[in-house]
C-alpha cells in the first residue's frame, strides 16, 4: 500500500471526490473528469478539467474555496461560454507574435474575469469562492510585481500591474511605473483591459488582447518567463461552436466529404429484397427516400433531416407479416470481419463494465489447491486458539433462534382470530388472536471476505488467517454459507493495456459448510499491488446472482488502493465501487489492519471510501478479539 502523491505531496482523496462529483453536476456530464496540473485548464478534447496545484499549502479552508473556484471557471464558464473555435484561431495568430506567451496568458485572465462575472451572475454561491481567488491571486501579484521590479524583468512586472489593475477594490489605486515607454500607452492599455467587464463573447476578448499587443510589441523587447495562466495548444478547430455536449459524447463524424454526381441518374423503384444507400464503397446511386444513420460514410447532396419529401399515391405502406424461419444450409461469414474488427476495438479500448480506471484490467480466477500437511497443522492449531470465541457466537446464535422460537403466540393484536370473544366485553385491551407455532427461524444470509494480498500485507497475513479463520468456523457452525477470495494485481505483468488481476478463492460459496474445508485458508499470501474497486465489484457481481436475503462483503485491507495507473484515481474508483454495492443491497464492511498506531489521514481516508462501515485495528495481534463484536453484530441483524 503507498499513499497517493502529487509533486511529493499528499492529496486529499475527500476533496477530490468532491470536486469531481462538483464538475459533473455543473457540466451534467457523467463522463468529465477533474485531475490536477501546474496550472487550471479545460480540455475539451479529452473532456478534462485541470485544478491547478498553486492553492496547495494554505490554510484548510483558502485551498477548498480556491479549488473550487477553478471548477467553477471551467465547469460553468469554459464548458458553456468559452468559443474553442475562436481560440483555435487567436493561438495559430500567437505564433507569429513576439510576445506569444504575453498574448495568451492576457487572453486568459481577461477570459478568466469575463466567465467570473458570468458564474457570480448566475449562481451566487460562488461568490465567496471567488473573492478568495482574488485575494490569493492578489497577494502573489504584488509580491511578483516587487520581484520583478526589482530584477528589472518588465514584461511580468508589467502583466503583475495589470491583474492588479483589474482587480482593484479602488480604482484610484496607484502602481509604481515600469518603464517610461508603457507609461505614455498606459491610457490607451487600462481603456482596452476594462472593457473585459462590458464585452460578451470569446471574440470580443481576443480583440482586446490583439488590441493591446499591437501596441506593446514596440515596447517591450522580451517575451513573459513566467506562466501565471496557461492557454493549453490543442486542436480546437475540431470542436463545433455550441456543441461541446456533443462533442464529449463522441459523435461520429462522416468519413468523406464528396459529393454524389449524377444523382438524377438513380432510378426510384421498388426493392424487393434490398433497401441501397450511397456511400463511398457503393457502385450506384439511388434516389431513395428512406434514410439511414451511417458510423461511416459519405456527405451527399441528396435531401437530408429538415427537408420533406411529398408523398403521393405509388408510395409503399409498410406490411406487418408474420412467417416462418430455419436454420439455412449454408455458412454466413458475411459478418466474421466486422466481429473481428469489433474485438479489436474492445481490445484498444478496454472494458468498461469494472469501473474507467480498470478499463484494461483483467481477471485471473485462481482455485484452491489440495492442502499440504503443514497448511492442515496450521490451521488446527488457528482454530484451538479461536475455539473459545467460535463457541460463545454459536452458542449466542442458537439462544436467539431458540428465543424466537418459543416467543409467545397467543393473546396478539394480530393474527387468527381466537374463539373465546369474551374478553372482548370484559377486557380493555383485548388480545384476541393468536398465531400458528412456526419452525426456527434460519439466518438467510451470505458472507464474502475479499482479502487484500499486496505486498505490504507481509507482516499481518498471520494474524489476519487467524481472524478470517474465526469467521469461517463460526459461520459454518451456524450454517451460513460464505466465500474467502484473496486479491492482488501482478505488477511484473502489467502493461498500459493489460494488468492481470488475480483472485484467489480459497474458500468457495460450495465448498464452505462442508466439515473439512478451512485449511485451504493458509494458502492466503502477500503477493504485489492491489487494485480494490475492480475487486469489489467483481465480488458484488458474484452476491448479486445469490438468492439469500441479506448478503455481506468484508475488506481486509491495510492501506490504500495502489496499482498500475490507479495511484490518483483508485480512492476515487473504490468509493463508487462500494457505493454501487451498497445501491444493490449488499452490506460492505472494512476492516483496516495495522501494527501500530494509524495515521489520522490514512484513517479519514478509509472513511472516506467505507463511511462509518470501518474498523480500525491498530494492534493485529488482538485481532480476533476486534472481530468478535462485529461478528456478532452482523450475525444478529439476519435474524
Amino acid at each position: 500500500m503507498r499513499f497517493i502523491k502529487f509533486n511529493d505531496q499528499q492529496v486529499d482523496s475527500f476533496l477530490f471526490m468532491e470536486l469531481s462529483d462538483l464538475a459533473k453536476a455543473l457540466t451534467k456530464q457523467k463522463d468529465i473528469e477533474v485531475d490536477y496540473s501546474v496550472q487550471s485548464y479545460l480540455d475539451p478534447t479529452s473532456g478534462k478539467i485541470y485544478v491547478s496545484h498553486f492553492w496547495d499549502h494554505r490554510e484548510k479552508n483558502e485551498t477548498v474555496l480556491a479549488l473550487k473556484s477553478d471548477i467553477y471557471l471551467r465547469s460553468i464558464g469554459n464548458f458553456y461560454y468559452t468559443n474553442f473555435q475562436e481560440v483555435g484561431v487567436f493561438i495559430a495568430k500567437a505564433r507569429n507574435l513576439k510576445l506569444q506567451s504575453f498574448a495568451k496568458q492576457l487572453f486568459m485572465l481577461l477570459e478568466d474575469l469575463r466567465l467570473e462575472e458570468i458564474c457570480k451572475k448566475e449562481r451566487s454561491g460562488t461568490k465567496k469562492a471567488f473573492e478568495m481567488r482574488r485575494i490569493l491571486y492578489r497577494k502573489h501579484f504584488q509580491s511578483q510585481l516587487i520581484i520583478h521590479q526589482e530584477r528589472s524583468i518588465f514584461t511580468d512586472a508589467f502583466f503583475n500591474s495589470l491583474y492588479l489593475k483589474l482587480t482593484a477594490q479602488n480604482p484610484l489605486e496607484e502602481y509604481p511605473v515600469i518603464s517610461e515607454s508603457l507609461e505614455r500607452a498606459y491610457p490607451f492599455i487600462e481603456s482596452k483591459i476594462f472593457q473585459v467587464y462590458e464585452v460578451h463573447t470569446t471574440k470580443e476578448v481576443i480583440q482586446i488582447v490583439l488590441d493591446i499587443i499591437d501596441v506593446l510589441e514596440e515596447m517591450l523587447d522580451k517575451d513573459m518567463l513566467n506562466t501565471y495562466f496557461f492557454l493549453a495548444d490543442l486542436p480546437y478547430e475540431t470542436i463545433q461552436h455550441h456543441s461541446l455536449f456533443d462533442e464529449l459524447k463522441r459523435k461520429s463524424k462522416l468519413k468523406n466529404k464528396d459529393a454524389l454526381e449524377d444523382a438524377k441518374k438513380g432510378d426510384e423503384d421498388v426493392h424487393e429484397n434490398k433497401l441501397p444507400t450511397w456511400h463511398s464503397e457503393t457502385s450506384k446511386p439511388t434516389k431513395s427516400f428512406l434514410q439511414f444513420e451511417l458510423e461511416q460514410g459519405t456527405n451527399t447532396t441528396i435531401n437530408g433531416d429538415g427537408i420533406v419529401r411529398e408523398g403521393d399515391d405509388t408510395d409503399q405502406a409498410l406490411g406487418m407479416i408474420q412467417g416462418t424461419s430455419r436454420k439455412t444450409k449454408k455458412n454466413d461469414y458475411s459478418k466474421l470481419e466486422a466481429l473481428e474488427n469489433k474485438s479489436e476495438d474492445r481490445a484498444m479500448m478496454g472494458d468498461l463494465a469494472y469501473g474507467r480506471e480498470n478499463k484494461f484490467a483483467v481477471p485471473v480466477f485462481v482455485t484452491a489447491k489440495q492442502p499440504m500437511v503443514n497448511e492442515v497443522e496450521q490451521y488446527f492449531k488457528n482454530r484451538n486458539d479461536i475455539l473459545l470465541f467460535q463457541k460463545k457466537l454459536r452458542l449466542m446464535i442458537q439462544k436467539t433462534l431458540e428465543h424466537k422460537k418459543t416467543l409467545p403466540r397467543a393473546d396478539l393484536h394480530i393474527g387468527r382470530l381466537n374463539k373465546k370473544l369474551l374478553r372482548l366485553l370484559t377486557d380493555d385491551n383485548p388480545k384476541l388472536f393468536y398465531k400458528k407455532q412456526e419452525k426456527s427461524p434460519q439466518i438467510d444470509a451470505v458472507f464474502t471476505l475479499l482479502v487484500d494480498c499486496s505486498a505490504s500485507m507481509f507482516d499481518k497475513m498471520d494474524q489476519t488467517k487467524l481472524g478470517i479463520t474465526l469467521f469461517h468456523e463460526t459461520l459454518k457452525s451456524v450454517r451460513v454459507p460464505h466465500q474467502i477470495v484473496g486479491f492482488w494485481e501482478d505488477t511484473n505483468e502489467a502493461s498500459k493495456t493489460r494488468q492481470p488481476n488475480h483472485f484467489h478463492t480459497v474458500i468457495s460459496f460450495e465448498e464452505s459448510l462442508k466439515h473439512p474445508s478451512g485449511p485451504e485458508i493458509m494458502q492466503l499470501s502477500p503477493e504485489e499491488d492491489n487494485r480494490d474497486g475492480y475487486a469489489i465489484r467483481h465480488m458484488t457481481k458474484q452476491l448479486t446472482i445469490r438468492n439469500e436475503k441479506q448478503k455481506f462483503l468484508l475488506v481486509f485491507s491495510d492501506g490504500e488502493p495502489a496499482a498500475m495507473g490507479y495511484e490518483r484515481n483508485g480512492i476515487i474508483d473504490t468509493y463508487e465501487a462500494v457505493l454501487e454495492a451498497r445501491k444493490l443491497g449488499i452490506d460492505v464492511l472494512n476492516v483496516f489492519l495495522s501494527n501500530g498506531a494509524i495515521e489520522e489521514s490514512t484513517k479519514k481516508t478509509i472513511q472516506n471510501i467505507y463511511g462509518k462501515y470501518s474498523i480500525f485495528v491498530d494492534k493485529i495481534e488482538e485481532l480476533p478479539e476486534q472481530l468478535f463484536p462485529l461478528l456478532k453484530r452482523l450475525l444478529l441483524k439476519t435474524i
